[in-house]
């Protein structure tokens, strides 16, 4: 169970744990205070004890042996030169009852066992602060004995302060060392991680430092190496299979040529051939993802106008939405495989709703993000099978399904925009429809 609330703990390891030592140091320089306190507390008392009953009885002793007439003066020397008074006990004597302190208690007892049971302590008698011990001439009159209180009263010592403020921050820095140490490859592993999410391989993560984090270093880079040779296989076995494929299939169109069929028959024929060759396409997409491009610095909306203005040559009623951008657009990217992307949703809205209205290719940017929208007036996704539909070879059992697809389309498009640290979200469009946006995160040229 925390001792802070969530909302008050810091978000990093290394803050959190600092805290933590932080805290635990802090508790332990109060516990030793209070330790020695404790340990400290009967010395003093004993102390004390000795002194008051070492000046009653030699304040008694003098009284007693003086003569009567140089009593006076004797106690004026005493108040002069040790600041020692002495005062006759009145039974209309105000006497403030003392402090709760485990010393002054303890003090009180051990002068009562030295002097006797009627000794009092008393730290203010008729309004005058001092340190008041009273005691008995003769066992007849009874006389108060005044010290100045700095007898036990203790002045602070800085000195020793600034040494154990000075140990303590030293402490603080040498934790914070530590744990920056140990947080540091933590951070090292996190952006590894990262990349391999967006389907690249990082760079080997440095095997050095303690033994635990040099073997889970090296545990690691194996994992990222064992990953990247399974992508390579997949993509050299997807490709191989699609290449292998793609020759019967030249075969079977001069076939369907030259078959003498109706030309309705060939049609269907020539259709289904279509079908199968895009869908070894889409098998190579998401194999390759961005085809081992490196970012280009490049103007997304004179990118987009073009892969927009391809599907007008052909016919297709894809508009572009423009206006109102007030942030650069030109930003990193891997152009090919955002093409393929940004192609992908727009032959999918084509193909669900491209008769009905015209598909909108909109662009926006904001000072940090860039986002695409391809939005049409299809019958739209079921908000809770969206996040189903980005996983590969799935498709949506409703009037939305391809039938005919492999169902990659939506899974090449994640992949690509996580290939570039982005986001992609399928949406209803107002009034009815899908909005597919993709999020890049934008900088300027």
């Amino acid at each position: 169970m925390s001792l802070l609330p969530r909302s008050l703990l810091p978000r990093t390891l290394l803050l959190r744990t600092f805290l933590l030592l932080t805290l635990l140091m802090l508790l332990s320089v109060l516990a030793w205070f209070a330790i020695f306190s404790s340990y400290e507390r009967e010395p003093r008392a004993r102390q004390l004890t000795q002194l008051l009953v070492s000046v009653v009885n030699l304040t008694r002793a003098a009284l007693v042996s003086a003569e009567p007439a140089k009593r006076h003066a004797l106690l004026d020397e005493l108040s002069e030169r040790e600041g020692i008074r002495i005062y006759p006990a009145n039974d209309d004597d105000t006497v403030e009852p003392l402090p709760d302190l485990p010393m002054l208690r303890m003090a009180e007892e051990q002068l009562r066992a030295e002097l006797g049971p009627g000794t009092r302590l008393a730290l203010q008698r008729n309004g005058e602060a001092a340190l008041f011990v009273s005691f008995r001439i003769e066992d007849d009159d009874e006389y108060w004995v005044a010290l100045p209180r700095e007898r036990i009263e203790r002045s602070i010592p800085w000195e020793w302060l600034g040494w154990g403020a000075a140990a303590l921050l030293l402490s603080l820095s040498g934790a914070w060392l530590i744990v920056f140490r140990v947080t540091r490859p933590l951070q090292a592993f996190a952006a590894a991680a990262r990349e391999i999410g967006r389907g690249r391989t990082p760079a080997p993560v440095a095997e050095d430092g303690p033994e635990e984090m040099a073997t889970l270093a090296r545990t690691f880079n194996q994992m990222s190496r064992d990953l990247a040779r399974l992508d390579a296989d997949r993509a050299l076995i997807l490709a191989g299979i699609s290449h292998d494929l793609r020759t019967p299939l030249a075969r079977l169109r001069m076939g369907i040529e030259m078959s003498g069929a109706d030309a309705m028959t060939r049609e269907g024929m020539e259709i289904d051939v279509e079908e199968m060759d895009k869908t070894i396409g889409q098998f190579l997409d998401f194999a390759r993802t961005d085809g081992g491009e490196a970012p280009q610095e490049l103007d997304l909306a004179a990118m987009l106008e073009d892969v927009a203005g391809q599907y007008q040559r052909r016919g297709y009623d894809v508009v572009t939405d423009f206006v109102g951008i007030q942030a650069p657009t030109t930003i990193a990217l891997r152009p090919q495989a955002l093409r393929r992307a940004v192609g992908n949703l727009i032959e999918n809205a084509l193909r669900y709703a491209g008769e009905k209205e015209p598909v909108t290719l909109a662009l926006g940017a904001t000072k940090g993000e860039c986002h695409i929208d391809v939005s049409d007036r299809g019958p739209g996704i079921p908000g809770s099978e969206v996040e189903r539909l980005k996983l590969p070879f799935t498709r949506l059992e409703s009037a939305r399904s391809n039938a005919s697809g492999a169902g990659l389309g939506l899974a090449i498009v994640d992949r690509v925009v996580r290939s570039h640290g982005g986001r992609f979200e399928l949406m209803p469009r107002a009034g009815g429809g899908l909005v597919a946006r993709i999020t890049l995160p934008s900088k300027p040229k």
